[in-house]
């Protein structure tokens, strides 16, 4: 539970509109709320497109994660990331998925923020956020408008605001066959251009689709195919880990993996991977609308459990005081250049700085934080949240299948 403010004027209930549904427990342990560090050149997302890569023999292309042993002999790999599966929830997820529970592998760190196009770029390009700019949920343009990159259309133009080719486009040119099997509302989309630019657009709008589309591109020859699967992200953020539609929506992961790992065909892979994890939210949540987080604000991005703050001028020490005294152990509140010198972001260009926030806000333990009258008010009446440093939300697996 946010604790530290709990009498603070800033501590509001959840923005009314949608009744928040009853918080189910998660079952995380304490140890899920640890920090976590992006372990960028040695085991994070940025690391594994790459190693495919090497493993399907492409030029140059280095086997960062040490796939080769265990995929020896692989001349096809499939790559099925299921938004919101963290490696703390699998012992949720098991008993209602046991294909999924029957597999093993090792873990993964996200990048930062941990949330999904932050993510999906980072797999797409192999590379930290810092280098290929996607860096949140939201984030300002130097003209002062905000950009949603889950609605991301042609402005900004995705080639220049991530100009950095995809590891998929890369082996595409180089004649490795690559397949992508998503939702057709995905398609030419902004975010996807971002991340996924260079495959085959392989069309599948639910679970079996899905599976079925990487089987038929799978048995086609050799090369990469790589799904993506949104159902158990989404219960979550409306329902909550562990409420009855989040395990509905594991079975349905599993009845992709029943049909992947059974119908595998000879000389093929198949690693799951995720975006990231989730953890549950109590419905009392700190909100901009009310006490003096506001104060000294000038715009306000990222999303509840990773906030930017871009400040007024002269007002950033206020800003700084405010937030750390309001949010006391609820967050970990810093200047912009302290969070790229810790290393969150990877390197990052000058030329990409100003998308982060003045101030970076890493909310911890429960605590979120609402922007109510900055964002739309569904990004507050959420039950289940992301994009912070826990572990809960920066650890994901990645499991292999022979």
């Amino acid at each position: 539970m946010p604790g530290s403010a709990g009498a603070s004027p800033a501590f509001a209930p959840a923005p009314g509109g949608r009744e928040l549904p009853p918080v189910p427990e998660d079952g995380l342990p304490a140890e899920a709320f640890l920090p976590v560090t992006p372990a960028y050149g040695a085991g994070s997302l940025a690391d594994l497109m790459p190693s495919v890569s090497a493993v399907l023999g492409m030029p140059g292309a280095v086997d960062v994660l040490g796939l080769s042993e265990s995929l020896a002999g692989v001349d096809r790999i499939g790559v099925l990331l299921v938004d919101g599966l963290g490696a703390y929830q699998l012992p949720t997820a098991a008993p209602f998925a046991p294909v999924l529970a029957s597999l093993s592998g090792r873990t993964l760190t996200t990048g930062f923020p941990s949330t999904t196009p932050v993510s999906l770029v980072t797999v797409g390009t192999g590379v930290p956020p810092g280098v290929h700019g996607i860096l949140g949920f939201t984030v300002r343009r130097p003209d002062g408008r905000t950009v949603n990159h889950i609605h991301w259309g042609d402005d900004p133009d995705p080639y220049q605001w991530q100009p950095v080719p995809t590891v998929l486009e890369t082996m595409a040119a180089a004649g490795i066959a690559v397949t992508l099997v998503s939702r057709s509302l995905y398609r030419g989309t902004g975010l996807s251009l971002a991340a996924n630019r260079g495959a085959r657009y392989h069309v599948a709008d639910d679970g079996p689709a899905v599976a079925e589309g990487m089987l038929a591109a799978l048995r086609s020859g050799p090369g990469l195919v790589y799904g993506y699967h949104p159902d158990l992200d989404k219960a979550g953020h409306e329902y909550g880990v562990a409420s009855p539609a989040w395990e509905e929506a594991a079975r349905g992961v599993d009845a992709i993996l029943d049909r992947l790992v059974h119908e595998l065909p000879p000389g093929a892979a198949l690693l799951l991977i995720a975006d990231h994890g989730q953890l549950n939210v109590p419905a009392d949540r700190y909100d901009l609308a009310t006490g003096p987080l506001a104060d000294g604000l000038a715009a306000v991005t990222g999303e509840p459990r990773a906030r930017y703050l871009h400040v007024t001028d002269g007002a950033l020490d206020d800003v700084l005081a405010t937030w750390r005294d309001v949010l006391g152990t609820d967050a970990r509140v810093m200047r912009r250049d302290e969070a790229i010198a810790e290393g969150w972001y990877g390197p990052v260009a000058p030329s990409l700085a100003g998308r982060i926030g003045d101030v970076v806000v890493l909310c911890q333990n429960r605590a979120v934080v609402v922007a109510s009258g900055w964002e739309p008010p569904m990004a507050g009446r959420l039950v289940a949240y992301h994009g912070s440093v826990t572990a809960a939300e920066m650890t994901v697996p990645l499991l292999i299948v022979r």
